[in-house]
């Protein structure tokens, strides 16, 4: 998978969304942040990440200035972002505004991506254990439709790649903050938590549809070579983006 972004099939159809999942490789940072690290909350350098950042617009045709992050704190906070910056204690971005691009870094945790193709608004999730624990996908599907009257019947979704339920290892003390279905014993005693699942189930209960929902099917620590994997590599490791957001350039063919 030797490439800088997967782009999600769900969103296919919307000639002028951008939506992507960034990969690891592409960019300048040197090892244990090879290459395309996107994270400042890492130890690599500020101008790597910059650079880093720069190539992936490049590639995108949009202003890195154009880019919505945030210091996520495994909350449920949402932002209404109306312009790009970087923004203190958030964890879910929504957006109406065209060249306005949702951005969640992740190396383990799972980015959820929303749009409501009927009126143009974007939606984005950290979901964490913590943050799956608490909804974060629908309070952020929530958002949406208080600002903008969406419609979750109308809406599809995209759960990126985040570490999978065969190998993500939590304590008694997580899994019990989820249902039963959603974990099964781990072969060290601990216990396998599967957010992807209970993630996928969120958005169902929100009211977006099963056919309109993707979920990756890689996993950060199985897939390393191509994704940055925070538990893999024990913490020191780049972010990959998850990113979403509509264009004002006509990207028609």
């Amino acid at each position: 998978m030797n490439t800088l972004f997967k782009k999600p099939q769900i969103f296919a159809p919307y000639e002028n969304l951008v939506a992507l999942q960034t990969t690891r490789h592409g960019g300048v940072s040197p090892e244990p942040f090879a290459s395309l690290n996107l994270g400042t909350n890492t130890l690599d350098t500020p101008e790597n990440i910059l650079r880093n950042r720069e190539i992936l617009c490049s590639h995108l045709g949009v202003a890195p200035s154009s880019l919505v992050t945030a210091d996520q704190k495994h909350g449920t906070k949402v932002l209404h972002a109306v312009a790009g910056g970087h923004y203190s204690g958030y964890d879910a971005f929504v957006t109406g505004r065209q060249d306005v691009f949702l951005c969640i870094l992740t190396a383990d945790c799972f980015p959820v991506l929303l749009f409501d193709p009927e009126n143009e608004i974007s939606g984005a999730a950290h979901a964490g254990w913590k943050g799956t624990a608490a909804n974060v996908a629908d309070i952020t599907i929530e958002a949406m439709k208080e600002k903008f009257g969406t419609s979750p019947s109308r809406c599809c979704a995209y759960i990126g790649t985040g570490i999978s339920g065969s190998i993500y290892e939590v304590g008694q003390e997580v899994a019990a903050r989820f249902g039963n279905k959603y974990h099964k014993p781990s072969p060290h005693g601990r216990v396998l938590l599967d957010l992807a699942a209970a993630n996928l189930d969120q958005l169902l209960e929100a009211g977006i549809p099963r056919d309109c929902i993707e979920v990756s099917p890689f996993c950060t620590f199985r897939n390393n070579r191509d994704f940055f994997s925070h538990r893999k590599e024990r913490g020191n490791t780049g972010r990959m983006i998850s990113l979403i957001g509509v264009s004002s350039v006509n990207r028609t063919p």
